[in-house]
This record gives C-alpha cells, structure tokens and sequence, in this order.
C-alpha cells in the first residue's frame, strides 16, 4: 500500500515543445572545423607529447628526447613550446650540477617579476602558447638550450656506441664563459630595471622613457635599452658593452677576483653604468 503525501509532490515538468530543429545533443547544430595539433590547448598538446615516452629502457627514452630536439620542436610553434618545456625540465637537474662556485644560475623564463610578459602568467585568463616569446628576456635560457642540444647528441651517441666518449671540454666553454656571463647580463637587467638606467622592450614594442635619480634637479635620462648592451667577461674584470649600428664599445668596466660572485660584479657595474648614464644623458641610443 502507497501512501502519497501532496505536500512532498512537485509539479510536473514542462510540455517539451519542439520550436526550431535542433542537432541532438551534445553536438551543436554549427559545424566546427576538426581540431588539430595547433588548435589543440597547451595542456593537451602536452600530454601528448609525454605520452610519446616509451616505457621501459631509458636508452630508448633519449632517442626520444633526440627526437624531440632535432625534429618535433621545429613543426610549429606549439609544439615547440611543448617539447622545450619537456626538454628543459628533463635536462635542468643536470644543467644546475654543472654550475660552478661562485656562480649562480637562473635559466628559467617568465620567472622574474621585472618581465614584460609576466602579466600574461598572472592574470587568470588561461594562458595560451601563442602569447609567449619563443625566445626568452632571460639570456641564460640560450645556454641552458645550447647544453641540452649537445646533452641530447652525446646522451645518444654514447648509447649507440661503447667507443664513444662524451668529452668534457665540450662543455668548457658553457660553464667557463658563456653561463657566467650570460648570468651576468641577467643580473645587470634586474638592478638596472631597479635603477631606472636600463629599459626592455615592453610587449607593445616601446621602450618608455624613465626618471632615475641625478646631480641636477628634474633632469630626466633616457635609459639604456637592454638589447644593446653586453658583458665582457675574464676571470679578472667584467664590463658592459654598448653595440650600435656604426660600432661596438666598452663603456664601463671593473676589477673582479675569482672567487668574487657575479652578483657583486653586477652591483660594481650598474654602480658605474649609472655613473655613465648621467654623464651622457643624450646618449641617443634607442
């Protein structure tokens, strides 16, 4: 026996009336184009491109990895994003061991506060590949690229054969010349951002002028831009160069020792570049 209780009774739903021909759901009655590998979102794009990582050897996980460097990246934009991402997390343990004291490292992009594209990242818009710069504001990332690409080519031959010797002055240079000096550049932008002397092209492609501190009351400088500025570096001075489309010169440089870190060299010659900036404040470079 049912007893029905009218207070707990809904009323009964709508008359379904058929108005305008509808496709059946969950198909809407516009066609779309089929998606493909560009309009796919980043975060699948990526998935996939994990999920091309054979189980099993690791051999066989570095041919991939190779393949990755010398084939996928370069199809499109998107998938050059995706498998730089794969490389460059893969490859970073291994990257930072190489740093030698007193150096320090920072290869990542889009990690530093004073990035023009770093509003892209913290805005709560879903971040597509499309917005951001293949190549990064952040000079270090270069070398960390060129260390995976020669990592990726040895890793592979010394799996191909036993007579095969990964030799270790390859990666003199990086790690002697190259990192260090990139790292200093990178530290240079950081505080001469701070400073008001040097300028990175923002993401609409102008250089704003910036007041920075001088001797004469309003004086208004025009900062240095940021790519066309250097450093020369040798275990016993660092300085900044200035190339222009006539010329290429040192405009400041300093005494450094060799257990002096890049961050104290970097202080030494903002100190100086600043000192230089308000001495030619129409220096004209743009």
């Amino acid at each position: 026996m049912v007893i029905l209780d009218e207070k707990t009774m809904y009323p009964p739903p709508p008359p379904y009336v058929h108005s305008d021909p509808v496709s059946p759901p969950p198909f809407p009655s516009q066609s779309r184009p089929p998606p493909t590998l560009v309009t796919l979102p980043p975060h699948l794009l990526l998935r996939i491109v994990y999920e091309t990582f054979p189980p099993g050897k690791v051999q066989n996980q570095r041919k991939v990895l190779y393949w990755f460097t010398m084939s996928l990246r370069l199809v499109n934009r998107a998938l050059y994003v995706a498998c730089m991402h794969v490389l460059r997390s893969t490859y970073l343990p291994a990257y930072a061991s190489l740093i030698r004291p007193p150096y320090t490292s920072d290869p990542f992009p889009l990690s530093l506060p004073d990035s023009p594209f770093a509003s892209y990242a913290s805005s709560s818009s879903p971040l597509s590949s499309s917005l951001l710069p293949l190549q990064s504001m952040q000079r270090e990332t270069r070398i960390l690229d060129l260390y995976i690409a020669l990592k990726v080519r040895e890793d592979v031959w010394t799996d191909d054969s036993e007579l095969h010797l990964e030799r270790e002055e390859s990666f003199k240079d990086l790690f002697d010349l190259m990192q260090p000096r990139a790292r200093l550049e990178d530290l240079i932008r950081a505080a001469g951002r701070r400073e008001g002397i040097i300028s990175v092209m923002s993401s609409s492609g102008t250089t704003p002028l910036v007041s920075s501190p001088s001797p004469k009351k309003g004086c208004t400088t025009r900062p240095l831009p940021f790519h066309a500025l250097s450093v020369s570096y040798s275990p016993r001075s660092v300085g900044v160069v200035l190339m222009t489309k006539e010329r290429k010169r040192t405009i400041v440089q300093v005494p450094r020792s060799r257990e002096e870190t890049l961050e104290d060299s970097a202080k030494k010659l903002v100190r100086e570049l600043r000192a230089w900036v308000a001495a030619n404040p129409d220096h004209g470079i743009r």
